[in-house]
């Protein structure tokens, strides 16, 4: 996948557990642990405004494009 989520990265920056994150942001922990290991096919905008929120991120701390290797 050209997309990786850094989401780990961010939670150990901020010393932030999943069940932490996943109930001020409002969603589960099986559907954060899905996009945390991008097995989605797509994030909608107000759950990535919430962890940005949560998190005091952007966007691009948590997502990166890596070009696919041929």
């Amino acid at each position: 996948m050209a997309i990786i989520v850094n989401l780990d990265v961010m939670l150990a920056r901020r010393k932030m557990k999943m069940k932490e994150l996943a109930d001020e942001v409002g969603i589960s922990q099986t559907n954060l642990s899905l996009l945390k290991n991008s097995h989605v096919r797509g994030i909608r905008f107000n759950t990535l405004e919430k962890l940005c929120q949560v998190l005091q991120c952007q966007p691009g701390d948590l997502l990166e494009y890596q070009e696919e290797k041929s």
